[in-house]
């Protein structure tokens, strides 16, 4: 039977949201390449790599060979220095509702606690929260082959941990990171709205509505 040893985190858009600010970076890289990056775009960037990113973009543009490998990397870079400038105020008034404390009660209660998240930003950003001492583990997306829906960045914070994956919950708030996390044999929690994470079987609205009980619950079922 399942048990809960571990909880492994998204970052963006679960212990914080920072999806606005990589839309406006990208928004602002596609104006100087005289593209108007359409709104409805942003949920298809979530929870991927800067790389896909761009990809989609490019591709949205009709610009999908105009670059080289090298040009892309500068790309890339160049969206990276606009939103590392949106985010260097965070502090732990950016963390989302009810996050402190699902943190708080996973480490009283003994729950191993990790990141799995593909923003190489993400130790500056947990810094700025004040949260890094309750991660046991942070997986590096420097490490990671394939990027999600693939499980790879997920498993290698379960194994971080030394922690099965079957005994880990997963939580996420984009499509392919639930995937990732089923992937992974994982059970999934997705942060957001039923009709993005059609994927997921249970969908709550914030951590504000998750709590230790519930996760235990979930995957004992």
């Amino acid at each position: 039977m399942r048990r809960l040893e571990a909880v492994i985190f998204d970052l963006d858009g679960v212990l914080t949201e920072t999806s606005r600010q990589h839309f406006l970076a990208w928004k602002q890289l596609a104006e100087g390449l005289s593209f108007m990056l359409p709104d409805e775009m942003n949920e298809r960037l979530k929870g991927i790599s800067r790389m896909e990113s761009l990809e989609i973009i490019l591709e949205a543009a009709g610009m999908t060979d105009r670059f080289t490998e090298s040009e892309k990397v500068e790309l890339t870079n160049f969206k990276n220095n606009i939103y590392k400038s949106m985010i260097k105020k965070f502090t732990k008034e950016n963390l989302s509702e009810g996050a402190l404390d699902l943190l708080v009660s996973l480490r009283e209660n003994n729950i191993k606690i990790a990141l799995a998240s593909v923003s190489k930003n993400a130790p500056f950003l947990l810094n700025a929260m004040g949260i890094e001492g309750f991660f046991d583990a942070v997986a590096d997306p420097n490490e990671i082959k394939r990027g999600k829906p693939a499980p790879d960045i997920f498993l290698a914070a379960a194994e971080l941990l030394k922690v099965p994956p079957h005994n880990c919950i997963g939580i996420e708030d984009a499509f392919a990171g639930i995937e990732a996390i089923k992937a992974a044999g994982m059970i999934p929690v997705g942060i957001g709205r039923k009709e993005e994470l059609s994927n997921c079987e249970l969908v709550v609205s914030g951590l504000r509505d998750v709590n230790l009980k519930l996760l235990m619950k979930f995957i004992e079922n």
